[in-house]
Formats: structure tokens, C-alpha cells, sequence
């Protein structure tokens, strides 16, 4: 079968009155999971006009348009599909798939890689039943903030994978409950399985682990990253198969028990494509030093603990194996490290592209900027805020390249902060190319944002964090508005904004009228009226994630945004004006969402729900082809 490769026409003058004859309904990017309704057929030709003379010539097609319409190109099936191998993003794929009918056949079929941002709003039958070919299956589950027992099982999803989908190569879940017996089921399942990768799981010990590496012997990428895992033992590090493994990746970082250092050295010789290796703060110094010179070809490393198990010579010994790890571009880690650790590593600092320090609390500011500033290539950089605005200020003129900076709080339970607007002006006037910010500082002035703003035009991320969630503008005690409307009004290209500090409704008119790209925002303690949260929800065409905490919003803002819930992913609301009786308004007009109120705890009681003045202490809403879910625990009330 052969299909068009321009399969819309130009549009003739009465197509142009109804521009929908060739256009699908309007669907989210997001979700590629709505069957593709039938579509009018619509003649090539144009319609027939009536009158004479320079009406006539005005409603005539050109004759270049007219050729175009006569000799439409086509190409074969396998042409289309090759072409659509070139298309890596899920959201490409997803645009292709709404072209037209055949494109939209052909995308399924050849599609290999699946993204599921909420694990609700869909069946996992359905996903495999419109996408029979995947390979790489990536699921999310809970969001942020939601209490303990939330749901988000793992299960279902390996079960339909087991099911329908053979050919699994890569299994990525984030924030899931994940079991040892579904860790069995999918190693015995899927023996060449390459890639698990689980972010922020929880549910299973170190006898899944056992489980998959003794069954699953074509694995390459094994990445735990800040999930719970139980630790029983550590014999699972001497499961992997012999006598080599095709291991490139491997992160046990969260682990948080002992390590068999004898059968990480071993594993480790026995892993010649190990590229990258993330170690726990269990593993002593002197093992780091003999892993570095078994695999001095590392480009990524979590250091282990620099104080635990250490014996004497332990630090040479490190300065001679990274004297040799010359490919080195991430280096992160350093628990318990102290100022003695800095002239160990740097031999490896000018090569460096990516440095976390976050993790090494008690090394005194002067020292990590004296490190960091030899990292001439950096463009990723984690520290705490001990650095000191001074410090910041070094960085920006050592570290023109950088292009991400995330500054976190030293000591969490701190209202204290060393660093200021200062840093962060200074950071902006020394690396023009900086992208992605996040930024817990003591206080902020529309000033310095207004400065940020010009100084870093091509911000897609921009977080701030005030440790005082309420403070104003710490030199004119006016709200920060126009200093996060400058933000938005520059950075066209801006998705992401976590706001923070004293905040109006003006805020939010900015927000609506400039920050047309945002698909992501994060609210706290911020607005006046409805109307904030109705300036954003009608402006932001892009918005996919909203998240709400602590704000004046009321039903009236929550059932003004009808027309954009069904294109957004998700909407979180706590500690708002919401009510029952709003929630149950939005769940009578939109069948296609899944609307979860939490209110504590324990079972919300029949009495609870017939009050429809009872505010709503938290709000899950989102959207899904899938109907409720039937795992709810007791502390939620589905509509």
C-alpha cells in the first residue's frame, strides 16, 4: 500500500472556511492512546465557483497548486516507516501519528519505544495492544506528593508485558511498587532483558536483585537511582553471569547497607564495557582506588564513603588511579568526604562536565571553589549553599560552559540560606548559555530576576526556592511579580517554573500572557484570588503539569480550566479553597477524568462525601481511558 507523502492538500477557499475537513481532533501530545476517530474524505479538487470575470480569477487555485494536487507523491509503506526511524522523541512520534490515517497505522506498528507518564491513565493491555512491536516500555507512577500506600504497582504492567510483549528489551519505572515476586517474574520472563532501570521504587530487596542477575544475563543498564531497596544481602553483586557480563552501567547508590567489597572488585574485572558505576557510601576508599585501576576507562562515577575502612595510603593510591581515568566527564558521591579529599581528585577536574557536590556537606566553601574552578568544561553543577554568593561569583567567571546549576540547602530545616540574588545575578552575567536553574536562596528582588531574565534568555527550567515562602522583595517589600513576569517575557522557551516568595494574581497574568511553551509549573503560598489560577489555565495552551500547594483557589478556578484538563497530564491541588461539591461539578461534565480526593489518612465516610461544603485537603486529578482505578486504598474517594 502505498501512502501520500503530502497527505494534506493545500487548502482551497472553502476548506479554509472549515480548516477541520483535514485536521484530526485536537489531542494532547502527551497521549497516544485515544483511537483515531474516521475522517471525512475531502476531494482533491476545488469546488466549483460561480461569477464572472475578477471573481472568478480570485477563487481560481494557482496553476502550481493545482499541478501539486494532480501529481501527489507516494511512497511505499517501508519508505514512511524508514523515515519515521529518524523521529527519537516520543512527542514527534505521537504529532505523526495524527496525520492522517495511514500515518498513523504505520507509526504504530513501527513504534519501538513507549512512554506512559501516569500509570493510570491507561490499561497496560491497551498499550501493548496498539503498539504490538515495543521494546522499551517507560512508566510513571505516583506524583510528589501524595501519601504513603498511594498505589502505583509495578505488576500489572510486567504481567501484560509477560502477556503480549516477548520481545522486552528495556523496563524503565519510576515511583512504583515494585516487589521481589515481580522482579522474579519479569527476570524468568524476559532472559534478554538489557535494560531495568527503577527511580525512586520501592517494595523489593536485594533478592530481586539476586533474582535478575542471575537470570537476565544479557543485561547491560541495572540503575536503582533513590529507590528503597531492603538490604537482606549482598550476594547479589555475584549473580551476574560468568565468565564475563556485558554490564556498561550499574547504580546501586541508594543501597544503604554492607557491600561484599571482594565481589564488587570481581564483578567489576569481569565487566570490560563498564562505562558507567555508581557505588553507596559503604565502600571504602582503598576499593574505589583498586576498581580505578581496573576500569580507568569510567565516564561516570559515584565515589563511595572517603572516611569509612579507610587504611593508610588509601588517598595516593586514589591519586594514582585517577591520574589514569583520563575519559572521566561525571564524578559525584563524595558521603562523608572532608577538604582532604579535593587534591585526590583533581587530576581528573579538567575534563569534568558534569560535578555533585551535594552530598559533601562538611567540605569548607573555600576549598570546593578552589576545585571547582580548575573544571574549565563544566556545564552541570550540584553544591549546597555553603558555597556562598562569593563563591558563585567565582564559579560564573571560571565556568563560562555551564549550562545547568542546581544550589540546595545545606541543612534542610534551616529558614537560613549563605546564598543570595547575588549569586545567582552573578552566575547569569558569567554563563550566558545556562539552560536549567535551581535555587533555594534566603531572599530575592525583582531587580535581580529582571537582570536573570536578560543576562539567560534561553532558560527551558527555571526553580527558585525562597526559604521564607512569603518574603517579598527584599529591598522595595513589594511582591515579586514583575521580577518572574520579566522571566517569563524573556524566556520564550521556558517549560518548567517552580515559583516562590510573595505573589499576586499579576503574577499569574504574566504567566498566562507570556509563557505560551510552559508545560510544567509549581505553585506554594502564592495568589490572591480565582483569578490567578484562571489567568494561567487559559493562557498556557502547553501546560501538561499543574501543582498547587497552600493557594486561595476555589471551585470557581477549578471548573474554569474544563477546557484544559483534557489536554494536561495532571493537576495536584492541597491545603486550597477546593470543595466536595466542586469536585463532584468537574466530575459530572468530564467523563475522562479520574478525579482522587485525599482528605486524611483513613476512609472518607458516606457523611464526608454528602457534604459538599467540606473543603478538600488534597486533590489528584487526571486524565485517562481507563475509567477509576480499582487499587484505590480506603483514604481516597474517587469521582
Amino acid at each position: 500500500m502505498s501512502i501520500p507523502l503530502f497527505p494534506l492538500p493545500f487548502a482551497t477557499r472553502q476548506q479554509k472556511k472549515n480548516p477541520h475537513l483535514h485536521s484530526p481532533p485536537r489531542r494532547s501530545h502527551g497521549d497516544p492512546l485515544h483511537p483515531l476517530p474516521r475522517r471525512r474524505r475531502v476531494s482533491l479538487r476545488a469546488p466549483p465557483v460561480s461569477g464572472c470575470g475578477s471573481q472568478r480569477r480570485r477563487d481560481r487555485p494557482s496553476n502550481r497548486t493545482e499541478r501539486r494536487r494532480r501529481h501527489m507523491v507516494f511512497f511505499p509503506e517501508e519508505v514512511v516507516e524508514h523515515i519515521l526511524g529518524f523521529l527519537a522523541s516520543h512527542r514527534d512520534r505521537n504529532a505523526v501519528s495524527l496525520v492522517c490515517r495511514e500515518w498513523y497505522r504505520v507509526e504504530r506498528l513501527s513504534r519501538r519505544s513507549v512512554l506512559v507518564c501516569n500509570c493510570y491513565a491507561a490499561r497496560p493491555e491497551r498499550v501493548h495492544a496498539r503498539f504490538p512491536g515495543l521494546r522499551s516500555l517507560s512508566v510513571k507512577g505516583r506524583p510528589r506528593f501524595v501519601p504513603a500506600g498511594w498505589g502505583a504497582a509495578a505488576r500489572p504492567w510486567v504481567a501484560a508485558c509477560v502477556a503480549a510483549c516477548p520481545g522486552l528489551e528495556e523496563l524503565r519505572l519510576k515511583r512504583m511498587v515494585v516487589t521481589d515476586g515481580c522482579l522474579k517474574l519479569l527476570a524468568c520472563s524476559f532472559p534478554n532483558l538489557k535494560s531495568l532501570v527503577l527511580v525512586g521504587c520501592q517494595g523489593f530487596s536485594t533478592d530481586g536483585l539476586a533474582t535478575v542477575a542471575t537470570n537476565c544475563r544479557f543485561m547491560k543498564e541495572l540503575d536503582l537511582q533513590e529507590s528503597l531497596v531492603e538490604d537482606r544481602d549482598s550476594r547479589w553483586l555475584g549473580c551476574f553471569p560468568k565468565p564475563s557480563t556485558l554490564l556498561e552501567s550499574l547504580n546501586f547508590s541508594c543501597l544503604t547497607g554492607e557491600v561484599n567489597s571482594p565481589a564488587l572488585e570481581i564483578l567489576v574485572a569481569r565487566s570490560p564495557n563498564l562505562r558507567s558505576l555508581r557505588l553507596n557510601r559503604s565502600v571504602p576508599l582503598d576499593v574505589l582506588a583498586r576498581i580505578l585501576c581496573r576500569r580507568p576507562r569510567l565516564v561516570d562515577l559515584c565515589t563511595g564513603s572517603f572516611v569509612r575502612g579507610n587504611i593508610v595510603g588509601a588517598y595516593a593510591g586514589l591519586f594514582n588511579s585517577f591520574q589514569h581515568c583520563s575519559l572521566l566527564k561525571s564524578l559525584s558521591g563524595f558521603w562523608d568526604a572532608t577538604s582532604l579529599f579535593i587534591p585526590v581528585i583533581a587530576p581528573v577536574c579538567k575534563n569534568l562536565m558534569c560535578l555533585n557536590l551535594s552530598s559533601a556537606p562538611m567540605v569548607r566553601s573555600a576549598y570546593l571553589i578552589e576545585f571547582i574552578c580548575q573544571c574549565k568544561k563544566l556545564q552541570q553543577l550540584w553544591v549546597l549553599d555553603h558555597i556562598g554568593d562569593e563563591g558563585l561569583k567565582i564559579v560564573a567567571s571560571s565556568c563560562i560552559q555551564l549550562q545547568e546549576l542546581r544550589v540546595f540547602p545545606a541543612n534542610a530545616n534551616a529558614r537560613a540560606s549563605t546564598v543570595t540574588e547575588e549569586g545567582l545575578v552573578a552566575i547569569s552575567a558569567g554563563c550566558n548559555k545556562l539552560q536549567s536553574v535551581l535555587y533555594f536562596c534566603q531572599r530575592m528582588t525583582n531587580s535581580a530576576l529582571i537582570t536573570v531574565a536578560k543576562n539567560c534568555p534561553r532558560f527551558t527550567s527555571f526553580r527558585l526556592c525562597v526559604l521564607d515562602p512569603g518574603s517579598a522583595d527584599a529591598v522595595t517589600g513589594q511582591p515579586l511579580d514583575e521580577g518572574f513576569g520579566a522571566i517569563v517575557q524573556s524566556c520564550k522557551g521556558l517549560r518548567r517554573l517552580c515559583l516562590s516568595g510573595l505573589l499576586t494574581d499579576t503574577v499569574f497574568l504574566y504567566i498566562g500572557m507570556y509563557a505560551e511553551r510552559l508545560e510544567m509549573l509549581s505553585v506554594a503560598f502564592a495568589g490572591d484570588t480565582d483569578d490567578g489560577m484562571t489567568y494561567v489555565l487559559n493562557g498556557c495552551k502547553n501546560l501538561k503539569k499543574l501543582e498547587i500547594r497552600d493557594s486561595p483557589f476555589g471551585d470557581s478556578a477549578l471548573l474554569a480550566g474544563m477546557h484544559q484538563y483534557e489536554a494536561m497530564r495532571s493537576l495536584w491541588l492541597s491545603s486550597c479553597n477546593v470543595t466536595l461539591g466542586g469536585c463532584k461539578s468537574l466530575a459530572a461534565s468530564m467523563a475522562n477524568l479520574n478525579i482522587e480526593v485525599m482528605n486524611r489518612a483513613a476512609s472518607i465516610n458516606e457523611a464526608d462525601n454528602a457534604n459538599d461544603a467540606k473543603k478538600v485537603k488534597k486533590l489528584y486529578i487526571y486524565r485517562t481511558v481507563a475509567g477509576p482505578r480499582g487499587d484505590a486504598p480506603e483514604f481516597i474517594s474517587t469521582f
